[in-house]
């Protein structure tokens, strides 16, 4: 009986064909089975929300949480191959035996029966544990064997009474490929996970809720749940290895689907190796898996940094916008809410930043129960993203999670993140804030932190609520450093500056996007933006937004525009050419200030705010002369000395090695950065003596002309003809050969290459991290901070913007023959003479189709006006023409009619109920 048992497995083994029947069987069968199957592993599905990015595996596959794993908790299967006792006789084989191995891979293994037979197994399983104690595989042989000689007779009978499943056993032999898989401990780790595994499973804790890319040599790779997330949005292959599903991508395009993965509304991790390879050869513990640490993180809001905005090529200005520019607005939005009991009000307190520009806006309103208020100024600012509380009411999180969701495409959706509740109460709040402004590492910030902490004190309550959660929230993503000059934080809206605007007159009048499918074609926004830099499109989308109410800031402009019109002067075409082709510095200079830019853009930067504030210069006598307009005269006489601290920023930095992104060569006096001084002489004295070697090389081989060769980045060979390979001594190594002639290294150089390689990569991390330390510092001939750099330098870029909008007006007045409104400060009346609609007359381009319309509307005379005429006859886009004009006016434009003569409106309201959508009328062919 004994032999029986023995031969059932031997006979098993030998049967492919049936046995992989039965894997296939096993997979299929599996996958439809309503109960889980226990698998070693972790699970991260319940803690992500909703289990997104779930992906499923083709061709009767099943996802990670079914994937069968050996264990002895594997349910029953109905139509599972079934072995009886006549067949067992007929598979039993006289020469087979139970080994050690087989022993092992059975110990898991558990077959139904009485409640004996699982204590005998069990007890089988204890011994077969490898031991601690040093026993030599004599003596355990010895014992498997006699554990065997007791239990076979049970082990039979149990056989014979109960059908053996042949699919057990085929798994079994199917997992016996890897030590490494699941179910069976590595030997060495006493774990079922590898190393590799453990270490993403550490630093996965961590980090619950982000996809983690980790570098593992040349690509970065996603494991579990985050693969199959990876799969599913990046379309590449997700396939199974070891304990994990598992997907990769090339690290050259690591910003790409970075961007992608954020666009979906993930938050990405990367987690990058923190030792390289010949450093870690001479360390003692150069077996163990390299160290790997979190590198960054990013959402929709937090797209800031080397790893997704990669500058290409410095020449190519149009490829480069392609990488680094984004369109849009990149709003982070904090809200927070608190309602009074006693006099039933709702109070908002929000606070909005734009990490990769450095915006800052703080409000406190009122709110009714609709929630209006907070309707209007989502849809103004359209954010990426929106931190709330975990407690937020319904009506806010139904309202939050309805504009989130009305966006056609997936990457246009609002990403809503909750926190904890307790973050956003104000003693917490404001313990964040101060502990924020004082702990600075500088003496400078630290007294500019103190203001800044005076401010945050005369803060409203319920901003100090969204302040705290904000600051905490960036410092996640180590950008919190925008917040610490309060004295930038602007007010997102005052009703004694700027035309109210609400959500229904938003979206009605499609202000910024058209209803149907929303996207700025069909939109106000559209046909007024032909601005050519990226930070004058975000300007013109504010002043859209938010149109005057001052007549001397809107005479103002509209005095520029009307000069950019008529003016023959040569400085505004210069003018409007410095502007174009130009990066985006608003952007660039944001990421140079959180330490988080190339060398490459960080040229450009630079570069490009010296040239221009050199051709500024230059035009200064002809600005001051030809110039009438109080505002551009204004704007461009201050611009060259704000962009002088530019020049300094340069000199201390090699083109070449900046252009190339080469480090190492960076800076081109080393006496301020000792550290990268000291590792070049070191490298430098290795390669001394390796030059000095040489001579010994030319006595031993007789040839006083040769010299080292490089062949595939080997450096140092000692090249030798194949004929003379006799008086070769036998220590030197051999790195490579051809037919002619073979190429060896001594024993020293390969002791003096060793230490080369080490140096060299020490030097490259040792520049790393005093680059940071540069774009840290930054002081040069100013000796001070690039932090007070930073707000002159943006200044100067804002008056660019504002040089790029009134441009962008005066070209859409000229194409379109608009005319000049004219304001009455104190007379309430709008008198358009033969108006158009702006956005249907631009649709209808050539085809002058559309019918011009008067308005007569005064305080003191015909107030209101009752519009009628058949459907479709065009009520609507009259009623909407007359809005828009307003705007247009009043945000320093010129105006689509003949004349036009209006006075200053505090806001327009719009009807709540559906209206006749210009963008469906154009389609239709209905105008």
């Amino acid at each position: 009986m004994h032999t029986s048992v023995k031969r059932v497995f031997a006979s098993k083994s030998s049967k492919k064909s049936s046995t992989q029947t039965t894997i296939s069987r096993f997979f299929t069968s599996a996958s439809d089975q309503s109960q889980p199957i226990d698998q070693p592993g972790i699970n991260f599905q319940d803690r992500r929300h909703g289990g997104r990015g779930k992906k499923k595996l083709r061709d009767g596959g099943m996802s990670s949480e079914k994937r069968p794993k050996l264990s002895h908790n594997v349910e029953e299967e109905r139509d599972e191959c079934m072995v009886t006792p006549s067949t067992l006789d007929k598979m039993v084989s006289p020469r087979a035996s139970v080994s050690h191995a087989t022993l092992t891979r059975l110990k898991d293994f558990s077959c139904p029966g009485n409640s004996e037979s699982r204590v005998s197994d069990q007890g089988i399983k204890m011994e077969v544990e490898p031991s601690d104690s040093g026993k030599t595989k004599t003596s355990a042989m010895h014992q498997h064997d006699t554990i065997m000689e007791n239990s076979s007779s049970e082990l039979v009978e149990e056989f014979r009474e109960e059908p053996i499943k042949i699919k057990q056993f085929a798994k079994n032999t199917v997992i016996r490929k890897s030590s490494e898989e699941p179910g069976i401990p590595n030997r060495r780790t006493k774990t079922i996970y590898t190393p590799l595994e453990e270490q993403y499973m550490e630093i996965k804790k961590q980090h619950v809720d982000t996809v983690l890319c980790v570098e593992c040599g040349y690509k970065y790779r996603f494991f579990g749940e985050d693969a199959e997330i990876a799969a599913k949005e990046l379309n590449i292959t997700c396939h199974l290895d070891h304990n994990f599903m598992t997907a990769s991508i090339p690290t050259h395009r690591l910003f790409v689907h970075v961007r992608r993965l954020v666009s979906q509304g993930y938050k990405v991790g990367v987690v990058k190796q923190t030792e390289t390879s010949a450093i870690k050869a001479s360390s003692t513990n150069k077996s163990s898996l390299f160290t790997r640490q979190l590198h960054a993180l990013y959402t929709k809001s937090t797209l800031v940094g080397e790893d997704v905005n990669p500058l290409l090529k410095l020449g190519d200005l149009e490829q480069a916008e392609d990488v680094v520019q984004d369109s849009g607005n990149n709003y982070l939005m904090c809200v927070s809410e608190s309602f009074d009991k006693q006099s039933k009000e709702l109070t908002v307190g929000m606070v909005v930043v734009q990490p990769s520009i450095g915006d800052v806006m703080v409000d406190c309103f009122k709110d009714n129960v609709a929630h209006s208020e907070l309707e209007s100024r989502v849809l103004k600012i359209q954010p990426v993203e929106i931190l709330v509380p975990s407690d937020l009411s319904e009506t806010t999180e139904r309202l939050l999670r309805n504009i989130a969701l009305s966006s056609v495409q997936a990457d246009d959706r609002i990403r809503i993140e909750k926190r904890e509740s307790t973050m956003f109460e104000y003693p917490t709040a404001m313990g964040i804030i101060k502990d924020f402004y004082r702990d600075t590492p500088h003496q400078a910030v630290e007294n500019q932190g103190k203001g800044s902490y005076s401010l945050c004190m005369g803060l409203e309550s319920p901003i100090v609520c969204c302040l705290g959660p904000v600051i905490q929230y960036l410092a996640e993503f180590k950008l919190d450093k925008i917040l610490m000059c309060s004295s930038s934080f602007k007010r997102l809206s005052s009703d004694a500056d700027h035309m109210l605007l609400n959500a229904a007159t938003m979206k009605n009048l499609e202000i910024l996007c058209n209803q149907t499918t929303g996207s700025v074609k069909g939109s106000l926004l559209w046909v007024l933006d032909h601005t050519q830099t990226p930070f004058g499109k975000r300007l013109l989308r504010k002043w859209v937004s938010q149109p005057l109410k001052s007549v001397i800031d809107i005479q103002a402009r509209q005095e520029a525009v009307a000069e950019i019109l008529s003016s023959e002067s040569s400085v505004l075409p210069s003018l409007q050419s410095l502007l174009t082709r130009l990066p985006d510095l608003e952007r660039g200079l944001c990421s140079i200030y959180h330490k988080k830019c190339s060398t490459q853009e960080f040229y450009l930067i630079t570069s490009t705010l010296s040239r221009l504030s050199t051709e500024l210069q230059a035009l200064m006598p002809a600005i001051q002369t030809q110039l009438s307009s109080a505002l551009l005269k204004n704007l461009l006489l201050d611009t060259p000395q704000l962009l002088s601290p530019a020049h300094n920023f340069l000199k201390v930095l090699d083109e070449k090695a900046a252009k190339t992104g080469n480090k190492t060569e960076m800076f081109v006096d080393l006496t301020d950065f000792p550290v990268i001084q000291k590792r070049k002489e070191e490298i430098q004295s290795v390669l001394s003596d390796i030059m000095e070697h040489r001579r010994e090389v030319r006595l031993v081989l007789k040839n006083p002309s040769l010299d080292y060769t490089t062949v595939s980045g080997q450096q140092f060979l000692i090249e030798v003809k194949n004929s003379m390979s006799s008086i070769v001594p036998s220590d030197w190594v051999k790195i490579n050969s051809t037919k002619v002639v073979g190429r060896y290294h001594t024993p020293f150089i390969v002791e003096k290459h060793r230490r080369l390689q080490q140096l060299r990569e020490q030097l490259v991390i040792d520049c790393n991290h005093e680059w940071i330390s540069f774009l840290h510092l930054l002081s040069f001939l100013s000796c001070r901070l690039f932090g007070d750099h930073y707000y002159i330098l943006r200044k100067a870029v804002c008056h660019l913007a504002t040089m790029d909008c009134l441009f962008s007006l005066a070209q859409v007045a000229k194409e379109n023959n608009y005319c000049r409104p004219e304001f009455l400060e104190d007379k309430s009346q709008i008198l358009i003479t033969a108006g158009k609609h702006p956005v249907i007359t631009s649709l209808m381009g050539d085809q002058d189709q559309y019918v011009p319309n008067d308005t007569h509307l005064q305080g003191d005379g015909k107030r209101a006006m009752i519009i009628t005429g058949p459907n479709m006859g065009g009520k609507s886009s009259y009623i909407r023409q007359v809005a828009l004009v307003t705007i247009m006016a009043q945000l320093g434009s010129f105006v689509p009619a003949r004349e036009a003569s209006v006075g200053i409106v505090d806001g327009i309201y719009v009807r709540r109920k559906k209206v006749i959508q210009v963008w469906d009328d154009m389609r239709n062919g209905c105008i």
